[in-house]
């Protein structure tokens, strides 16, 4: 809340996608793409509401994980390919006023398909809105890459005509120095009266006001090329930006050693127990393959589990590497191992699952999770891994290290 002024932020987050499959819910630079949107709002300082409409169950379910409110499902005919802006909003405003007798002054608009925002970009277009009565919106905009100005469309006769109209003679003949600026609206945030939406019925008005953002940000994210330009722009550092949770640390540019948690890392969580009381667990043979060219690259691995288990030792026998078992301070086990073995712990990758990895986190210079840890572990890891614990999770991260380290140099 600003003043006495209700913020409400509303991240429009549908299930279906065509181009990318669950899109939303996507790992994303190690977090659901949905979160950076929710982040964006949590860290402004100025909304008050964040809520995330979707008509999915599971991203309701990721919304929440991140912190942000589902008070609604949104209908299954407000969340096709072809529906506009207007109707979702004003189906949010409708159901809040009626339910929990709710109005905000301002609706935040923050779209998760473009995730990489200056931490400071809704807190401005609040700002704006508030500091200029005669405005109905603010939306975010960046310099267009090309000029409309030397853009044709094709009459009914199959010849070119300027897309634009202009005072000057064939602007597209002229230098672009020469031509008027122009802008490329994007997806970063748009900040609404509540009047523009009620009254005017519409989702920017007439007055509309820009928050220019540097070109350096502009992704909107559509294709698969989309995305992986997006990521690696953002796992980059180069750019400041709103993450969910703390800022990651960026994978040590050589790794000395990867530490393993074994439950719900090497295996997938769950444990077979016989009559004889005898336990087995499911392993995925593509892990034991990373390990192997993780050591071929001059890199330790130990695997560190606070379960005393035969299988624990059967298995880091099988593949190769030392193992600590049965301690109840894994933090200080971890400790004594780097010391030592000489391990730089900089230079030192850990991988968990649940909140008794976490006190490792701190110990190591990059921190790992599975695709299914534990919420609160998630937003505490640098990365995330696509692939759920004992599904080949511990094969993505050695390709993924042995691919972004100068390790690769010694890869055979």
């Amino acid at each position: 809340m600003v003043g006495d002024h209700k913020i409400l932020a509303l991240v429009p987050a549908r299930g279906g996608s065509k181009s990318i499959p669950h899109k939303n819910l996507k790992p994303f630079a190690g977090h659901p793409l949905v979160a950076y949107s929710i982040a964006a709002g949590l860290q402004s300082g100025v909304v008050d509401r964040m809520i995330v409409s979707t008509d999915d169950a599971e991203i309701a379910q990721a919304a929440r994980d991140y912190g942000a409110e589902v008070p609604f499902m949104r209908p299954v005919e407000l969340a096709q390919d072809n529906t506009p802006d207007f109707p979702v909003f004003e189906h949010a405003l409708r159901w809040l006023e009626q339910n929990e007798d709710y109005m905000p002054d301002i609706v935040v608009q923050l779209r998760p398909t473009t995730p990489v925002r200056p931490p400071w970009t809704v807190t401005r277009a609040v700002e704006i809105l508030l500091e200029h009565p005669e405005a109905d919106s603010v939306r975010g905009v960046v310099p267009s890459g090309q000029t409309p100005y030397k853009m044709w469309r094709l009459d009914d006769a199959g010849r070119m005509q300027p897309l634009l109209d202009s005072e000057l003679p064939e602007a597209y003949n002229q230098p672009r120095q020469a031509l008027p600026s122009t802008y490329w609206q994007t997806g970063h945030i748009d900040a609404i009266r509540r009047e523009t939406l009620t009254e005017k019925r519409s989702i920017s008005g007439d007055v509309i006001l820009p928050l220019l953002l540097e070109a350096s940000y502009t992704v909107d994210i559509d294709t698969q090329r989309d995305w992986a330009r997006a990521e690696a722009l953002m796992l980059s550092g180069t750019l400041e930006a709103v993450w969910p949770g703390r800022r990651p640390r960026r994978l040590p540019t050589k790794v000395q050693a990867v530490i393993l948690d074994f439950d719900g890392v090497l295996t997938d969580n769950r444990v077979w127990v016989d009559q004889e009381g005898i336990e087995s667990v499911a392993a995925h043979r593509g892990d034991g393959w990373g390990i192997s060219d993780l050591r071929r690259a001059g890199v330790q691995v130990l695997i560190l589990s606070t379960e005393s288990n035969p299988v624990v030792s059967a298995r880091a026998e099988k593949l190769g590497v030392p193992v600590i078992q049965g301690s109840t301070d894994k933090a200080d086990a971890l400790r004594n191992w780097l010391g030592t073995n000489n391990v730089d712990p900089e230079s030192s990758v850990y991988v968990g699952n649940d909140v008794n990895d976490l006190p490792c986190f701190g110990l190591v210079g990059f921190a790992c999770v599975v695709a299914d840890a534990h919420p609160q572990v998630r937003l505490l890891a640098d990365y995330i891994l696509r692939t759920p614990g004992g599904h080949g999770a511990v094969r993505e991260l050695t390709d993924w290290i042995l691919e972004r380290s100068d390790n690769k140099e010694t890869h055979a």
